[in-house]
C-alpha cells in the first residue's frame, strides 16, 4: 500500500525552537488550530461591515492561530518584518511578543534610558 503524501510537511508543522518544543501540541490539534485560523480569516470580510470591531478581532485571532501553528507563516512574517520594519514594529507591539519586549528593553538600556523596573521615569 502506497503512502499518501502529507498535505502539510513535517517541517511546516513541527516545532523548531526549544520554546516551541516545550509548548508542543499534538499534530492533529496543530492542524485543527491552523484550519480554524484560516476559517477566521475567511470570515473576516463577512464580519467586517457589521458595526463594531468584529472584523478586526476575527482577523487578529486568525493571524495569531496561523502564526502559532505554522512554521511557513512564521518565515513569511519574519521576511515581511525585515522588509518593512515599521510594519514589524507595530505587529510585534500588537501581538505583545516576548522577543519584542526583550529587544525594546535591550535598546533602552543601550541608549542609557530607564528600563521597565526603574522608578526614575
Amino acid at each position: 500500500m502506497a503512502e499518501r503524501p502529507a498535505v502539510l510537511l513535517d517541517h511546516d508543522t513541527l516545532p523548531t525552537s526549544g520554546v516551541m518544543k516545550d509548548q508542543a501540541r499534538h499534530p492533529a490539534l496543530r492542524i485543527a488550530l491552523l484550519c480554524l485560523g484560516f476559517l477566521l480569516l475567511a470570515v473576516t470580510p463577512l464580519v467586517g461591515p457589521i458595526p463594531g470591531p468584529g472584523g478586526l478581532l476575527t482577523f487578529a485571532g486568525g493571524m495569531i492561530l496561523i502564526l502559532r501553528n505554522s512554521n511557513w507563516a512564521r518565515r513569511v512574517f519574519a521576511r515581511t518584518k525585515r522588509r518593512w520594519p515599521r510594519f514589524g514594529h507595530y505587529a510585534d507591539l500588537a501581538l505583545r511578543r516576548p522577543s519584542f519586549q526583550r529587544r525594546r528593553e535591550r535598546d533602552r538600556l543601550a541608549r542609557g534610558g530607564a528600563g521597565f523596573g526603574d522608578a526614575s521615569r
